[in-house]
C-alpha cells in the first residue's frame, strides 16, 4: 500500500467516527469532582486566659525581687568576708550605767547622786596600742574633782599620752606605775569648776602584741559639789583589744 492509499483510508476512518458527546462530558465532570480539594475549617487562634497573664507577670516580679535580694545579701557577705570595720571616733557620750551591784575599787558604784562614770576601751585600739576612755557625767557643777584611771600591767604597758575634754589649764595630770597598774590621775586645780554635763578623760598606752585583757582596768572619781556635799563613783572595764 502506497502513501496515497494510506492517507485516503485514514481520512475515511476519521469521517466515519462519531464521538459520544454525553459520555465525554460525564467523564470530564467526574474528573473535576475528584480533583477538587475538600474544604478545611480554620480554627481561630486561642485567646490567652487572663489568669495566665497575671500568673506570668507575678512570676516575673518575684524573679526580679529574688535577684535583688541575692545581690544585697552577697554584697553584705563580701563585706563580712573582708573583715571591714569602721571605727567610730572617741565620743563624750555616756554609756549606759552598769548594774548597781557592780562595784569598782573601794566598793564604789558607777552612780552616786549627781555623779556617774563609765569606762570603755576605744574602738580605734589595735593589737599594739590602746586608748581607755572614761566618761564622767554630772548634773551639778563640781568645785573639786579627781579622776583616776588604772590600767593593769598585762605586759608591755607603757604610757603614750593622755587628754581630757575639759580645758587643759584646769587640771594637773600625772602618770605613775603603782602595784602592777599604770595610773593616770587628773586633778581639778583650786578655784576651778567643772560644769554640769558629760566629760571625757582618756589614757593612751602601748601594750604587748595581741588582744589585751582589760578586765582588771578601772576608773574612780571623787568630787565635791559646788553646792556642798561629796560624791564618789567607780567602774570596771570589760575585755577588749
Amino acid at each position: 500500500m502506497n502513501d496515497d492509499e494510506l492517507s485516503g483510508r485514514l481520512r475515511e476512518a476519521a469521517e466515519a467516527h462519531r464521538p459520544d458527546r454525553a459520555r465525554m462530558l460525564a467523564r470530564i465532570e467526574r474528573g473535576m469532582a475528584g480533583d477538587r480539594p475538600a474544604p478545611r475549617s480554620v480554627r481561630p487562634p486561642r485567646a490567652v486566659r487572663p489568669w495566665l497573664r497575671v500568673a506570668g507577670a507575678t512570676a516575673a516580679v518575684c524573679g526580679v525581687l529574688a535577684a535583688g535580694a541575692f545581690a544585697v545579701t552577697s554584697a553584705a557577705d563580701d563585706d563580712r568576708a573582708r573583715g571591714g570595720q569602721v571605727a567610730s571616733a572617741p565620743s563624750a557620750t555616756a554609756t549606759a550605767p552598769h548594774s548597781p551591784a557592780a562595784k569598782a575599787p573601794g566598793g564604789l558604784r558607777p552612780e552616786d547622786g549627781p555623779l556617774w562614770t563609765g569606762g570603755v576601751v576605744d574602738p580605734h585600739s589595735n593589737a599594739y596600742w590602746a586608748q581607755s576612755n572614761v566618761t564622767l557625767r554630772t548634773t551639778e557643777p563640781l568645785s573639786a574633782l579627781t579622776v583616776e584611771l588604772r590600767v593593769a600591767q598585762t605586759g608591755g604597758v607603757n604610757s603614750t599620752g593622755s587628754w581630757r575634754s575639759l580645758p587643759e589649764p584646769d587640771f594637773t595630770v600625772s602618770v605613775d606605775e603603782n602595784g602592777g597598774f599604770l595610773v593616770y590621775r587628773w586633778t581639778l586645780r583650786a578655784g576651778r569648776t567643772v560644769p554640769a554635763g558629760t566629760h571625757t578623760f582618756a589614757g593612751q598606752y602601748n601594750h604587748a602584741e595581741g588582744d589585751r585583757d582589760a578586765t582588771d582596768d578601772s576608773v574612780t572619781a571623787h568630787a565635791v559639789r559646788a553646792s556642798g556635799g561629796k560624791a564618789a563613783v567607780g567602774d570596771h572595764f570589760g575585755r577588749s583589744r
